[in-house]
């Protein structure tokens, strides 16, 4: 089989998705203030820069801006860690909390929407290709 020209279709198909509205919801919370937000709430406590760093796969220069901002919009605190005070210590308001639940909210919507359109014998196997993929993810592709 030529994957070379599987490879262009699906890439074809991948641009024109991403004009979807559901899919650009989905594509916005992989990155940027949703994801960081979603991080920090997936780690159920509090974590440090570097952390964020590494889970997000950005520099700590892009850390550091991305939580000005949400510091700023009352999302997030940094504390120095009391057992370590060369450690910033990350956490989430409970505005935070409240704005990271919004956007879960509204990306579950959005993801329910879009995989309806597929009927249930697609949605299911285009979760299963797609769960597929991602536990590829970590081998050397």
């Amino acid at each position: 089989m030529d994957y070379s020209e599987l490879a262009e279709a699906f890439i074809e198909q991948m641009h024109l998705l991403r004009r979807f509205k559901p899919q650009k919801i989905i594509n916005d919370s992989l990155h940027g203030e949703v994801f960081m937000l979603h991080n920090i709430a997936a780690s159920e406590d509090c974590m440090i820069p570097s952390e964020l760093s590494n889970a997000m796969g950005i520099s700590g220069a892009r850390i550091a801006a991305t939580l000005n901002g949400l510091e700023s919009k009352g999302y997030v605190t940094r504390q120095i860690d009391p057992s370590d005070r060369r450690r910033i210590l990350v956490a989430l308001t409970d505005k935070g909390k409240e704005k990271n639940e919004a956007y879960r909210m509204e990306l579950i919507y959005m993801t329910a929407k879009m995989l309806s359109l597929l009927g249930e014998h697609d949605a299911k196997e285009y979760v299963r290709i797609t769960k597929k993929l991602g536990e590829l993810a970590g081998s050397d592709c």
